[in-house]
């Protein structure tokens, strides 16, 4: 019996034809060296560096991790033309195509960038950036144009501010595509179309962040001519704070973002209302002035009119009279005092002279007198009960009668009544007679220590 037997072809899933590529990859490209231009940079918290290392032709993902960092490293930006040293592989979960670095050398800033710096240079040699041709942006504009990337998230920031700040600014959205080639012939289409039409007196040209490629259309020497040609005042609001065009330099009014060029393009309406509220609150007072002036005129004319009636005349007269006689008063009123005033005085000498006042003075004086000797006898006699006080206890403490009440005795011949003070001055038989502080006794020596 013959059977026949054909070999099934092999089934891989979609995880093992990654892993299998990307064995390959690496055992093919090991160690190699690949120069190119780096765009798309991401440097995350966690130290890595990812970008995009690119030709006029191609471009690779490329992923240079912490680990592999050495001091030497440049540090990387967009349009920086380098050399990488790395091996192939390939990013399972995504099935990425990568290079993974090992080592970076910089070999100086990539065509893009050198291009930017040539045009920049050539168009400031022309005068396209001094600021004596940037035309005024209008304080209040009637109508804003915007050159924008329909479904961008700029033009959404855009009509974010501009509704929030002044929202009854009518606004015009000029489309274009704001990225690749045919962005800038659009963007070119778009301001020759806003002037040539001109319903707008100002025009915002704005566009996301992104890479130096990503804005590379408002890098373009037609956009800038058109933006320096245009009648229209241009305000430029391109990429973020840090991103720097050609647009930009000849703008009329560079934003940093777009959300800034809107801004810039209209004023805050609290603002205009507060302006409007001062100026009614100028106009009423300034109204209210002229009123209170003419009001102040008429009634000075009046009074004139008044003043010249006869019956005014006779009241003024009457108050000549009215006032004279009050002088007269006054000076009636102040002759008397005067007069007063100097008898006062007369009468002050005369009781300065008076002897009721001198012999007054000596009465108090030998009160005066009086009191102090009686304070001074009072004083000496404690000062005498003082001292007395002293000597008596200074004359008791030197007494023998103190000696005795301490306990000692005075011991005394009866013959001649001479005090012993040592023991050659008694004999065996003598008669002595001894005191004490209570009472005394007479005795004999009968013996003498030897």
């Amino acid at each position: 019996m013959h059977t026949s037997t054909s070999r099934e072809p092999t089934i891989y899933s979609v995880a093992q034809l990654n892993s299998l590529a990307r064995q390959l990859l690496t055992e093919e490209f090991t160690d190699i060296r690949v120069n190119g231009e780096i765009s798309n940079l991401s440097t995350p918290s966690s130290g890595h560096l990812y970008f995009s290392l690119k030709d006029s032709l191609a471009q690779i993902r490329c992923a240079m991790f912490r680990t592999r960092m050495q001091r030497n490293t440049p540090k990387l930006t967009n349009g920086m033309q380098v050399t990488l040293r790395g091996q192939v592989s390939l990013y399972e979960p995504r099935g990425d195509y990568q290079l993974i670095v090992n080592a970076i050398e910089a070999d100086g800033t990539g065509a893009l960038q050198r291009n930017f710096e040539l045009l920049k240079q050539k168009l400031a040699a022309q005068g396209l950036f001094d600021a004596s041709h940037k035309k005024a942006i209008p304080s209040l504009p009637k109508c804003i144009g915007v050159i924008t990337s329909p479904s961008g998230a700029a033009i959404r920031d855009v009509l974010s501010v501009l509704k929030r700040r002044f929202p009854a600014i009518p606004i015009i959205i000029y489309p274009t595509a704001v990225q690749g080639e045919a962005a800038k012939h659009e963007i070119v289409q778009a301001i020759t179309l806003a002037n040539q039409h001109p319903q707008c007196d100002v025009l915002l040209l704005c566009r996301g962040g992104g890479s130096l490629e990503d804005l590379w259309a408002f890098n373009e020497e037609l956009v800038a001519n058109a933006i320096f040609s245009s009648s229209l005042p241009i305000i430029s609001g391109i990429g973020h704070e840090i991103d720097f065009t050609i647009a930009d330099f000849v703008a009329d009014l560079r934003a940093p973002t777009p959300s800034a060029a809107a801004e810039h393009a209209v004023p805050s309406q609290e603002h205009w209302l507060h302006q409007l509220q001062q100026v009614e609150t100028r106009l009423i007072q300034q109204l209210q002035r002229k009123l209170h002036a003419t009001q102040q005129q008429l009634n000075w004319l009046d009074k004139r009119l008044q003043s010249q009636h006869p019956k005014q005349q006779l009241l003024r007269h009457a108050q000549t009279l009215d006032q004279l006689e009050l002088r007269l008063h006054h000076s009636w009123q102040s002759l008397f005092q005067r007069q007063q005033h100097q008898l006062n005085q007369l009468q002050a000498k005369l009781w300065q002279h008076s002897p009721t006042a001198k012999l007054q003075q000596y009465q108090q004086q030998q009160r005066f007198l009086h009191q102090r000797l009686q304070r001074s006898m009072h004083q000496s006699l404690q000062v005498r009960q003082q001292q007395l006080l002293r000597y008596s206890q200074t004359l008791h403490a030197l007494s023998p009668l103190a000696t005795l009440e301490r306990g000692y005795a005075i011991v005394r011949r009866v013959d001649d009544q001479h005090v012993i003070t040592q023991r050659q001055q008694l004999q065996v038989g003598t008669l002595i007679h001894t005191r004490f502080a209570q009472g005394s006794i007479i005795s004999r020596v009968e013996d003498l220590d030897t």
